[in-house]
């Protein structure tokens, strides 16, 4: 326990030191950040960077809360936001670190398991930006040690011959746990609603794998009546106050090939770290594709194994159950992500943030056969896997040194220099408030102005991929009342971006490196 200590603080200092300039942010994460100062003001949980002030329900608001109680004991959302993903960082390290111990009844192995998420780039760069994910990594560790408890208090049904004697049935002290570990999903759910994925792995491992059906039916009424409650209400506001429950329509548009290399170099960098060993690699993806394959039909193999051979039957004795649930999770997680963005969000990007959940899981299945390799194999088997150990640690090491040095260079994102000392928000935070302003990028305006704006039309769709049918009537609405002093105009420049026809014959306030602020002088007086 003390060494998992150790390594959390150590865990904490290196995100400490990689973000000297604050958490990274996104539009996303400015989106949290404006959802807690919006608590905090009294007014709800809105998108108060927006001119229309709406409620947010496309976020859901665990995180929020999270930055505006750290707000009322005196830190600023921003700070905040560093502040507790700095100790979510070491807190999962120790937590992971927990459940292979657990796993694996080997406290080396727990060692072994948390200080490879220390020197995971990969989690760390997760860790470094203002973003749910590490809160939402804390609920699933948690639910995760919870379901292992229930397990072990699992109760066996009654044999026949007693029922006769007696018609009440032992206590099953299971119930009480498998509460908690919905209670702590649903506050998953509530920081990612991808957390639906990890509800739907309980449940089946609850049906699969309990001791007759009257107990499983029970043990799986007792997780939901944990986990309903607060999913549900907080379903219920977002359709009384905004008429929706994600913000999402259900639409098809299937994964396209971009999408899904995407997601296979973001994997490639969890497996190998290094930049100057992926790159040459990544010229030929099969690779990786080969290898995540294989690893996905192990791991398959591996779980029907397991329960064909019933080796995970409820005792005190079964600590594989841990394992199983987590490979499970692999395949429930990873196929939630799938059909999300193959029915509610095409733009959702297969980057690190996104594939997290998954890399703990396989963290520690590979601690959990490295130990059972020990114990099988005598001496040749303990060589080998300090071998293979000693090798990983020391890779994964290089590329967390270098990261930390990468990001500690300037901040991430909206958190950069650029951003923080733009020309362009000095300019408009001289501009008095209530004035209509159209901008590409609306909450970094926000946050470094405190001015509302209005997003401007894009001509693509995000989330259903398709061309909006009114693109050039909005884009002509701009236009003209920019032209009658009725409005600014802020363009930030951005790869992909253009706005030549928007912009052509607009008068020009303001242009720098960054960008261009167009509006006419009567819109000042």
């Amino acid at each position: 326990m003390a060494l998992l200590a150790v390594l959390a603080v150590i865990g904490m200092s290196l995100v400490w030191l990689a973000t000297p300039d604050g958490a990274g942010l996104s539009d996303d994460s400015i989106a949290y950040v404006v959802g807690a100062q919006s608590l905090l003001a009294g007014q709800g949980y809105r998108a108060a960077w927006l001119e229309s002030n709406e409620p947010i329900t496309h976020f859901p608001p665990g995180f929020s809360i999270a930055l505006a109680a750290l707000s009322l004991l005196g830190a600023h959302p921003l700070n905040g936001a560093r502040l507790l993903n700095m100790l979510l960082f070491g807190v999962n390290a120790a937590l992971l670190g927990w459940l292979g111990w657990r796993m694996t009844r080997s406290a080396w192995a727990g060692v072994a398991l948390a200080a490879l998420f220390v020197v995971n780039d990969s989690l760390l760069r997760v860790h470094a930006v203002a973003m749910s994910e590490p809160l939402f990594l804390f609920f699933s560790l948690l639910a995760f040690l919870s379901f292992e408890r229930a397990w072990q208090t699992m109760s066996p049904p009654t044999a026949p011959a007693r029922r006769k004697k007696s018609l009440a049935q032992p206590p099953d002290r299971s119930l009480r746990w498998m509460g908690i570990t919905g209670l702590l999903t649903s506050l998953a759910y509530l920081t990612r609603y991808s957390a639906l994925a990890l509800a739907a792995t309980f449940l089946v491992a609850i049906l699969i794998l309990g001791n007759g059906w009257s107990l499983r039916l029970r043990r799986a009424a007792s997780f939901l009546a944990g986990f309903l409650p607060l999913v549900i209400a907080w379903s219920v506001r977002n359709v009384w106050a905004a008429g929706n429950l994600t913000n999402r329509t259900l639409f098809w548009h299937p994964i396209n090939s971009e999408t899904l290399m995407q997601g296979l170099r973001t994997f490639s960098g969890f497996l190998i770290p290094i930049k100057e060993w992926r790159q040459p690699l990544f010229k030929t993806p099969e690779l990786f594709l080969a290898a995540a394959g294989l690893i996905a039909l192990v791991i398959l193999i591996w779980l029907i194994g397991q329960v064909r051979q019933r080796r995970l039957s409820p005792s005190s004795s079964s600590p594989e159950i841990l394992g199983w649930v987590n490979g499970l999770y692999i395949f429930g997680y990873l196929g939630a992500i799938l059909f999300s963005i193959s029915f509610f969000d095409a733009s959702t990007p297969l980057k690190a943030r996104i594939l997290a959940p998954i890399y703990l899981p396989l963290l520690l299945l590979l601690v959990g056969a490295g130990a059972w390799v020990w114990r099988r194999f005598g001496r040749v088997g303990q060589g080998v896997v300090l071998a293979v150990g000693l090798f990983l640690f020391s890779v994964s090491a290089v590329g967390q040194g270098r990261t930390v040095s990468e990001l500690s260079k300037g901040g991430l994102g909206f958190a950069s220099f650029r951003w923080a000392n733009s020309e362009i928000m000095s300019y408009l935070r001289r501009l008095p408030q209530g004035l209509v302003i159209y901008t590409n990028e609306p909450g970094a305006v926000y946050l470094y102005t405190g001015h509302p704006c209005r997003p401007l039309p894009v001509r693509m769709d995000p989330v259903t991929g398709l061309e909006h049918d009114n693109f050039e009537q909005g884009m002509e609405m701009v236009r003209q009342e920019v032209k009658a002093g009725l409005a600014i105009l802020v363009v930030f420049d951005r790869p992909g971006d253009d706005f030549g026809i928007l912009t052509e014959g607009l008068p020009v306030a303001l242009k720098t490196g960054q960008g261009t602020v167009y509006h006419t002088p009567i819109l000042l007086y």
